[in-house]
């Protein structure tokens, strides 16, 4: 379930606290949790609704400032979910990425799960490299770079994150402190 950026910014200060979706099938369930960059967010309640009993109330909870703006988002096919949610906290991603020391047991594990990942293709020290050298990167040109469709690398990228090991930019990314730590140990032991 993705935000527009200027409705994150008002999730995270909790004044959306609803969602509308079109599905097929609902992509979260209540009790579940999504992260986003708002933080994580407790699904509370996933219903089915009808358009005509959105109520007004339920506009502004959503972050819309009226009836045509919601119209005009609702452009999937599916039927109409209603979603409440708050803010449970910050997303562990944030504070895993900023920890720029590794201990032997922690960079262990790291190239242990990165092994994991390259088990199909290798990819990981030249993805790492390439954002290190090129921070900011757009993700189409390092794509191109690496010969690779820009929706794989996207979703590479995103299992590095996943890591701590990247951070998101409005355009490209680059290695967060605990990027730089793991490439810099992983060097050194080279």
């Amino acid at each position: 379930m993705l935000f527009k950026a200027a409705v994150l910014e008002r999730v995270a200060r909790g004044e959306v606290t609803l969602a509308f979706r079109r599905w097929v099938k609902p992509t979260v369930r209540a009790g579940g949790t999504l992260r986003t960059a708002a933080g994580v967010l407790a699904i509370d309640s996933v219903e089915m609704v009808e358009l005509a009993a959105v109520s007004e109330a339920d506009l502004r909870a959503a972050g819309y400032a009226g009836h045509d703006a919601f119209v005009r988002d609702l452009r999937a096919k599916g039927s109409l979910y209603r979603i409440a949610f708050h803010v449970a906290g910050e997303d562990p991603r944030h504070g895993l990425r900023e920890s720029a020391t590794l201990d032997p047991t922690e960079l262990a594990a790291l190239q242990a799960r990165l092994r994991t990942l390259d088990r199909m293709e290798t990819w990981t020290d030249t993805v790492l490299s390439l954002i290190a050298e090129h921070e900011g990167c757009p993700a189409a040109e390092m794509a191109k770079q690496l010969g690779m469709e820009k929706l794989a690398l996207k979703r590479k990228i995103r299992q590095l994150n996943e890591l701590g090991l990247t951070e998101s930019l409005t355009i490209g990314y680059r290695l967060s402190p605990r990027g730089h730590a793991f490439v810099n140990a992983s060097r050194q032991r080279s």
